[in-house]
């Protein structure tokens, strides 16, 4: 069992910012820091004071997190970075948000005093003395305190008060992770009510000192406890006033955090194994659980649902089958073959969903070179006259148009020219594309025919194809490169235009060029003959890209399994220090890296037949290296151990933020399940005879500093975690479990016996009169309808856990010992008032239950029938289907 939490984080847009350029605007981007740990960069928007960045992000976080920051810069070609404000949440403050922090947020002054990071490990004890008590503290060492000089670095010491009273500790050069060792001590007056302050500083010897945190303790709380000893967060001065500050202007984010308890695998099985036999009986199944899902799921979290439920039967391998029983239920419902597939129904947000995280390897070998050129070319391209300026063309080649007629003129032969390179890309593509897509298009193309047989529907089958291939993949792609992970930074204003022109083309041929597509826009004709062309050439692609048989779809999954792709790769600068001479930037040396799920290999270029390994079973950490090590704050270290055993380590430059976070979340991912993972590491290099970062002599000394193995950012290829995917539908179900109800009802309302839920033992559940009277069985109900069922549960192992709803269960066991009659809750389990037995129940541990934690029952074989409504997962390894 484990605690997840993530993120996440949508930056909208900022608004009314202030000047930082002599051009009277500013170049903005937005640093996101979680604990003061930069994890995320946005694109530069230039030459604006009201930037749009659109851009979303989903973070994987420890669940002791503190708060995420939000600093809005000002870019600078010559000089640092401008800060131009903050915006800062708490995790206290993102958790009274159930739903997610919505909307436009006020920038603040960013102070130095108020930022605050690291910890100090102390140890304060009250001792006798001959007069009075003595108060000692034991100042120990500090991590990860904020680096205050211009080298990536500080001159910590401590300063501890009490009572008028104030001792120093030593100064530690150039170090953030200092240790001192040192202790002091104070004389306790009787009901004196003074607090014990202590407080880091750095040493500047020209400017005053900077303020590293304080901690503040309770002095009559130190004399109850006597002792206390252990890592303390270093926290602002909250006693400064509060400044006038000037419009910083304001910033517009969504953040969303989640805190999941993720079970074994196994307290998930009968949930997994409930929708798993859903989808295979597909529209024969009588109960029709996925359709129930869709009725019951609101437009807010549709696509979240989606992205699981595809996510979850992606690992099951039934994918396909999820998406054709989809398919078949939107179809069911569908009269208008213009209308198919148009709406966010959870059909076409899984579909949209699968495409990204099945296929967007294939989307930038398609699109890649095509979506580069445009942005190397930067034409001015416009096919409407109303918004065609002249001044705005420059020079184009040898001929600068002059008048409007040769703009669109040469616009219309621009456009013409990309169009045609991406389709030609595209018919080309056919073995290229994912066996797993195929054959879901396959199935897609034989249900809408089947559906429209007619001759005029000639066209639907194929229009139902490019609704998802071109209007929901490639168009949005082509429009929003970055967010596709195309290009690193945004377009300009010229090349947004050319790019917004050419996914208008390219939804047009996906319209099959429908008389309702042209009237739209008039101004579009002079493409109709590429896009007719286009026309004709989709058709032959898609015909071809959906004639794929069972057999060839296995043998092109083998192939694929044998030369699987790499999880990333990319240059990278690389040092790996043997301990002797000055470790700087201009000794990394530039190589070609591939991440596997197997090994981190590099060679000089890609197509290198040499190359080094270092396999991933033997990496034990990927963490950051402080600026000061190299005089750059993006570098990473790997440790890991050689065939030998030897510990080494590998040290890795990346060329900005956002690229060593993705690096650093690469690696975690592919080895956080290795042996041997290291707990603590040291931040800096062993240079000379000591350690950088905390100064100590021996290398093989314990790290000075925690490793962050959980911290990650999601991508599209991420490994799948079954787990967590359960538990956001388990989550989903519980959330909506009235509705559920209340809609499978409604299905098994009527003369005829409608589905009912049926337990692994056979037993039929069936939804006659709920136990909610108070003389038994007999009476009538008096609460809504509820399932119950007299299914008898399999023994279950000594130690077995038991997935709790939030609400009252009742358990009835045949091993019993004395209780009293109490429903399960904070501390008890035990057995429905009007069961058989009655006074009896499980033995279990007294730690508290709530909804998304286990309970263990030692007490077996245990044998229970549940006697109320129940969850449509299992409570102690029962699971619930529908049946006839």
């Amino acid at each position: 069992m484990a605690k997840r939490s993530s993120l996440f984080i949508r930056i909208v847009e900022g608004k009314n910012l202030p000047a930082k350029d002599i051009t009277g605007s500013s170049d903005p981007y937005c640093i996101v820091k979680v604990d003061h740990e930069p994890i995320i960069r946005t694109a530069t928007v230039w030459k604006t004071l009201c930037p749009f960045w659109g851009e979303e992000y989903q973070v994987h976080l420890l669940p002791t997190f503190h708060s995420v920051a939000f600093y809005v810069m000002d870019e600078d070609a010559l000089s640092r970075d401008d800060v131009i404000g903050k915006v800062c949440l708490t995790r206290d403050t993102l958790a009274t948000h159930p739903k997610g922090f919505s909307g436009w947020a006020h920038l603040t002054e960013v102070d130095p005093d108020e930022e605050v990071q690291g910890e100090i490990h102390l140890r304060l004890e009250v001792v006798p003395g001959t007069r009075a008590c003595r108060l000692r503290c034991s100042v120990l060492e500090a991590r990860d305190l904020a680096p205050k000089d211009r080298n990536g670095a500080s001159d910590p010491f401590v300063r501890v008060r009490y009572n008028g009273r104030t001792q120093e500790t030593s100064i530690v050069k150039k170090s953030r992770y200092p240790r001192w060792n040192e202790t002091f001590e104070f004389e306790l007056e009787e009901g004196a009510a003074e607090a014990l302050c202590v407080e880091a500083w750095d040493w500047d010897l020209v400017s005053r000192n900077d303020f590293l945190g304080k901690v503040v303790f309770n002095v009559q709380r130190l004399r109850a406890a006597q002792q206390e000893e252990g890592w303390f967060r270093l926290q602002p001065d909250q006693s400064k006033s509060q400044r006038e500050e000037g419009n910083l202007g304001s910033l517009q984010l969504e953040v969303r955090l989640r805190d999941e308890m993720v079970l074994p695998s196994g307290c998930y099985q009968p949930l997994v194994q409930l929708l798993c036999r859903e989808v295979k009986l597909g529209t024969q199944s009588p109960g029709q659980l996925i359709l129930l899902i869709e009725e019951t799921t609101s437009t807010e979290c549709r696509q979240d649902v989606a992205t699981t439920l595809l996510k979850l039967f992606l690992g099951q391998g039934l994918a396909k089958d999820f998406l054709d029983l989809l398919f078949q239920l939107e179809l069911g419902r569908t009269s208008e073959a213009n209308t198919l597939f148009r709406s966010n129904s959870l059909a076409s947000k899984s579909m949209e969903s699968f495409l990204k995280v099945a296929g967007m390897r294939y989307l930038h070998g398609v699109l890649g070179p095509i979506i580069d050129r445009v942005f190397e070319e930067k034409k001015y391209v416009e096919l409407d006259p109303s918004k065609v300026e002249v001044k705005d063309v420059g020079c184009s080649g040898l001929h600068r148009p002059h008048t409007e007629a040769e703009v669109l003129e040469q616009s219309a032969q621009t456009l013409s020219a990309h169009l045609g390179a991406l389709l030609s890309s595209l018919s080309r593509s056919v073995r290229a594309c994912p066996a797993v897509v195929r054959a879901t298009f396959r199935q897609l193309f034989r249900r809408v025919r089947e559906r429209f047989p007619s001759a005029q529907d000639e066209n639907v089958p194929f229009i139902a194809v490019t609704s998802f291939l071109c209007l929901r993949f490639i168009s949005p792609a082509i429009m929003a490169p970055k967010l596709f992970h195309l290009r690193e930074r945004h377009a300009d204003a010229r090349t947004s235009r050319t790019l917004l022109l050419l996914a208008k083309a390219v939804q047009n041929v996906g319209n099959m060029d429908t008389p309702a597509s042209r009237a739209k826009e008039a101004w579009m004709e002079p493409l109709q003959p590429t896009v007719r062309q286009g026309v004709a050439q989709l058709k032959d692609f898609i015909t071809k890209l959906v004639d794929i048989q069972e057999k060839e779809e296995l043998d092109l999954q083998r192939a694929l399994s044998l030369q699987a792709p790499p999880v990333k790769e990319g240059p990278l600068f690389i040092h790996r220090t043997k301990g002797k001479g000055p470790l700087m930037s201009s000794s990394f040396k530039k190589l070609h890296f591939f991440l596997t799920t197997e090994a981190l290999s590099f060679a000089k270029t890609p197509s290198s037949k040499k190359s080094t390994l270092i396999k991933l079973a033997h990496i034990r950490a990927a963490e950051k290296v402080e600026e000061k090590s190299f005089g750059s704050s993006h570098v990473m270290q790997v440790i890991y151990t050689d065939d030998a055993g030897r510990s080494q380590t590998a040290y890795l430059q990346c060329k900005c933020v956002n690229e060593l976070n993705q690096w650093l979340s690469a690696l975690r991912k592919v080895s956080i399940n290795n042996t041997g993972l290291l707990g603590s590491y040291h931040p800096g290099v062993f240079r000379g005879d000591k350690w950088s970062c905390c100064h100590q002599r021996d290398k093989t000394d314990l790290g000075c500093d925690k490793t962050r193995s959980r911290v990650t950012l999601q991508e599209w290829n991420d490994p799948l975690d079954h787990d967590l995917e359960a538990q956001l539908i388990y989550r989903h179900l519980l959330g909506v479990e009235a509705t559920l109800r209340e809609k499978h009802r409604q299905l098994s309302a009527g003369p005829e016996a409608g589905p009912v839920l049926m337990g692994p033992g056979g037993g039929r559940c069936f939804p006659p009169e709920p136990p909610f009277g108070d003389g038994g069985w007999g009476l009538p109900p008096r609460g809504p309808p509820a399932f119950q069922t007299g299914a008898t549960l399999p023994a279950l192992p000594s130690s077995c856990i038991c997935l709790q709803p939030p609400r009252t269960q009742w358990l009835s066991c045949s091993r019993y010992c004395r209780t009293s009659r109490r429903p399960i809750g904070p501390a008890q389990l035990a057995p429905h008032p009007r069961s058989p037995a009655a006074s009896w129940s499980c033995r279990h541990e007294a730690a508290p239950h709530n909804a998304l934690s286990p309970a263990r029952c030692w007490e077996t074989p245990v044998h229970a029938q549940l006697f109320t409504s129940v969850p449509l997962v299992g409570v102690h390894g029962l699971g619930l289907s529908w049946a006839e």
